[in-house]
């Protein structure tokens, strides 16, 4: 599904790189959107993105990514915290992307929403559908906190909902969302780092940030 890969282009961390492929971006967004709404969303969201400054850009992926834990794009973190269990689940994953051929670079992490898109663009749409309905529970929170905070990209969220929701019902996240208190104010910020500098040893969570474990996206990832 070449949706797909649009979508993680646009979900990871905007290297200055992407900057060099606007034309087809744009291209891309207008052709691949479900439908004429969404494509207009998804088109001004690319458009957007890309009128700013690489450094603007950068900052606001950084402000709702990676500050808390709310709005990771690390998938396991949403489904197993720091337990134990996330290692394994990481060990079956990537076993997942080998036997079809793919292989991840060192630093990788393989729960990482984009990473995760960019391999099911090359598998067969049923597939990528079935494995995204497995994960459409976070991916439909996500988008529902990003558009809580109005963020712009609540709108890619909007389109992998489209997808994957299956019966999902999207209006009881989207209240929990606007219930549940913020996790990336100075105050919490504050707090969790205080936490977690007290873990140590084989109990310290493998907190790689996203962007040092990511290449600069391509454009062939979309075509």
């Amino acid at each position: 599904m070449r949706l797909l890969g649009l979508l993680s282009v646009l979900l990871d961390y905007p290297h200055d790189e992407l900057w060099a492929h606007r034309d087809e971006l744009l291209a891309a967004a207008e052709e691949l959107a479900p439908d004429a709404k969404q494509r207009a969303a998804l088109v001004a969201f690319t458009r957007d993105l890309l009128d700013a400054d690489p450094l603007e850009a950068q900052e606001r992926w950084l402000a709702l990514f990676d500050r808390g834990r709310s709005m990771s794009l690390l998938l396991f973190e949403h489904i197993h915290g720091e337990s134990r269990d996330r290692g394994q689940a990481m060990v079956d994953l990537l076993e997942a992307y080998r036997r079809h051929g793919y292989e991840l670079a060192a630093k990788e992490l393989p729960d990482y929403l984009p990473l995760l898109l960019e391999f099911l663009a090359r598998r067969p749409a049923t597939e990528s559908i079935d494995w995204l309905q497995h994960v459409g529970h976070i991916i439909a929170l996500l988008g529902a906190r990003a558009a809580a905070r109005q963020s712009p990209y609540a709108v890619p969220f909007s389109i992998l909902e489209r997808i994957c929701a299956g019966k999902l019902d999207v209006r009881v996240l989207r209240d929990r969302a606007n219930a549940e208190p913020r996790d990336d104010t100075p105050e919490e910020m504050d707090r969790l780092w205080e936490e977690e500098a007290v873990r140590f040893g084989t109990e310290a969570p493998d907190r790689d940030c996203a962007p040092s474990s990511r290449p600069a996206p391509h454009s062939e990832a979309f075509r």
